[in-house]
């Protein structure tokens, strides 16, 4: 059970579906919020009793071990008896919270704060709105008079008001003073000696053509600051004051971050909000056009547009025009490179209302609007077995064809590409799709798709084992991003060179866990669960197996770790590596077929790996059947994110495990 942790406000923790964990008492809570503190290091058993009394009654240490005890019941209510926690373990003296990064909400804040620095300002807007709204109230706010909280609620306090002063800055830059004005004046009101507070909030009223009223602010900071703290305002906002006098150009939009263009935006926002209607069926067109942008911001743009995505196919549904319903549901060509599904629920009901759109069009009519929604179920449909999604596929690139229409065509061989997954040892297909991309995309400008086609020709050529071909496509997909402001492209680029390091082979396992973990941390908050889930321990299952070591079983990696959808083939290998083989067969005979997408030979190579060791014939027959068609590929490398090495090592090892298994079972002839 994920457990979640809340200290912005009152302490508390949530389990993996968003209810309250009962804590017990306020003592259970103070020893949970200083293991908090602590960011994961130990605390001895002798500093918490200090921290907990100002005079320890007798028999303080055994109550701060029942707190304890209380404590982890709470947090891992289905732990096994006799097995080690996992969350609130025991260490040297004392205790230690091993809370993952993205597990406390005031961890989160700090990493979304320092990232909003680097992301556009749009971007960095949306993350420090949301990570804003996290705060319930004062940081450990029943422990306000604790002196061990007492630095930290400080430090966190004075962060989150950063955040809000950066929030104003990305408002002015995006040309949403009047937006700004409201929290600005509040905060002020709240923290007085805040001057670039002040500053602020004198500028956005300037912008939207109140200097009296900005000028009376600073005349108010300059009273407030002497009266209170006994000392005249700073250089900025005196400069300020004189430049606000003389309409000094600086002051323009223009001539701050965002400059003319964000000028632009919200001049032609406000004009389109104005002229266009709200319920005018252009807003829909609209709509999905910024969110077809939006997806591709990656993190929270990412998350925002398939949140809204429903809503606006649901619009279009609602006005009862079969066309128009067509266009919203194609405009949203997003390129996706990933065969598993962020939200698959949603992902079936975008088909569902592709296909009646499709039904609703006339045969013949609206070609283009017929292939994209054809290619719209042929992306959606991935990973889900169904005969629709290869037929989708062919039906949209034959249309786009016809029409020589090429992006259209580009949307099509994205669909293609998704569907080529039923059976293993595709990659020179997919190779050649991702060609195709490259070469059209680059000469009718098509940029996203050009990215996505470098992406393909990666997975590909990592997947045949040139990776000097895999090096120069991930560099122009790093290159074209940096151009083009498209993030995301970052999180698939380091995850291949941390595969580059496993597969060169002179990297110390250290250093290729290091890479792997690194890579791990760009997948926080990109916005995509399909991707994220499970992933790292799977990738650092492999590494591991592919410099012939065991699954591991220590406190990293072991039973408990939370595999994802790749449990099924790693807990075979876990067990194994814990000396219980005929639990490990056990497992092995429960395991489903790999569904077939980017990881299919690696997982079969797992299951291969597991049946080999308990000496399951049938799965080993399968696997080699399976894996067969791949064996001038490398294992999973075809992801662009993990491998196994060769598939025809694998095969090589099936088949003399199976050649000792057929001699093993063959009976001696007496003399």
């Amino acid at each position: 059970m994920r457990v979640v942790f809340g200290v912005l406000g009152p302490v508390t923790a949530w389990d993996a579906a968003g209810g309250a964990i009962a804590l017990k008492g306020p003592r259970h809570r103070e020893v949970l919020a200083r293991l908090i503190v602590a960011r994961r290091r130990v605390v001895p058993i002798t500093g918490l009793v200090e921290d907990l009394w100002d005079d320890p009654p007798p028999g303080a240490v055994g109550a701060v071990r029942t707190f304890v005890a209380a404590l982890r019941r709470a947090l891992e209510p289905e732990r096994p008896p006799r097995t080690p926690p996992r969350l609130l373990v025991t260490e040297g003296p004392g205790y230690a919270l091993r809370a993952e990064p993205g597990a406390v909400d005031a961890w989160r804040f700090e990493r979304v704060v320092s990232a909003a620095a680097t992301l556009p300002p749009q971007d960095g807007l949306a993350q420090l709105a949301e990570a804003l709204g996290w705060w319930r109230g004062p940081a450990y706010a029943e422990f306000a008079g604790q002196a061990w909280a007492g630095t930290e609620r400080a430090r966190l306090a004075e962060i989150r008001l950063h955040a809000v002063e950066r929030q104003a800055e990305i408002r002015l830059a995006l040309g949403l003073a009047a937006e700004a004005i409201p929290g600005l004046d509040a905060h002020v009101a709240e923290h007085p000696w805040r001057e670039d507070a002040w500053r602020l909030l004198a500028l956005a009223l300037y912008r939207t053509g109140r200097q009296g009223d900005a000028l009376a602010v600073l005349r108010r900071a300059r009273t407030t600051l002497v009266q209170q703290l006994g000392v005249d305002p700073g250089p900025p906002l005196r400069r300020l004051e004189t430049d606000i006098l003389h309409h000094a150009g600086h002051l323009d939009l223009a001539s701050g971050p965002g400059g003319a263009a964000a000028r632009v935006w919200a001049q032609t926002a406000a004009v389109y909000d104005r002229t266009v209607t709200s319920g005018a069926r252009a807003r829909l067109e609209s709509t999905v056009g910024l969110l077809r942008s939006l997806a591709v911001t990656g993190g929270s743009g990412l998350e925002a547009a398939r949140r809204h995505r429903p809503a606006a196919i649901a619009a279009a549904e609602e006005l009862g025009d079969a066309e128009l319903t067509a266009r919203v549901i194609g405009a949203y060509d997003v390129p996706a490179i990933w065969t598993r599904s962020d939200d698959p629920s949603q992902a079936a009901r975008v088909v569902a209302a592709a296909e009646r759109t499709l039904a609703a069009i006339s045969p013949g009519a609206h070609e283009a609007a017929r292939a994209g929604l054809l290619a719209t179920i042929a992306l959606e449909s991935r990973g889900t077995r169904s005969a629709r999604g290869p037929q989708a596929a062919r039906q949209a690139e034959e249309i786009a064809r016809r029409l020589d229409d090429p992006a259209l065509l580009a949307f099509a061989l994205n669909g293609v590409f998704m569907q080529t997954f039923h059976r293993a040892g595709l990659a020179p297909r997919r190779d050649e799709i991702g060609a195709e991309l490259v070469a059209l995309s680059t000469r009718h400008d098509l940029v996203t798709f050009q990215i996505l086609g470098h992406l393909i020709r990666v997975q590909a050529r990592a997947a045949l084992a040139d990776f000097p071909a895999a090096d120069r496509h991930a560099a122009a997909a790093d290159r074209l991003a940096e151009r083009h402001e498209r993030p995301l492209v970052g999180v698939f680029t380091r995850w291949y060179r941390a595969l580059r390091l496993t597969e060169a082979g002179r990297a110390p396992l250290a250093e290729a866990e290091a890479a792997y973990r690194d890579a791990a941390a760009r997948l926080d908050g990109a916005g995509m669960p399909g991707l994220e889930h499970g992933l790292l321990p799977l990738a650092l299952l492999c590494l591991r197996l592919r410099h012939a070591l065991p699954a591991p079983a220590g406190e990293h990696i072991d039973e408990h770790t939370d595999w994802g959808p790749y449990e099924p083939w790693a807990r075979p290998l876990v067990l194994l590596a814990r000396d219980r083989r005929a639990e490990a067969a056990e497992a092995l005979r429960e395991v489903p077929d790999p569904p077939r997408d980017l990881l299919f030979e690696a997982l079969w190579c797992l299951a291969a790996r597991a049946a080999i060791a308990v000496g399951d014939r049938r799965t080993m027959e399968r696997a080699h059947g399976e894996l067969a068609p791949a064996a001038a590929e490398l294992a999973g490398a075809g992801s662009g994110l993990l491998t196994l090495g060769p598939v025809s090592r694998h095969l090589g090892d099936l088949a003399d495990a199976l050649a000792h298994h057929d001699t093993a079972a063959r009976p001696r002839r007496s003399r």
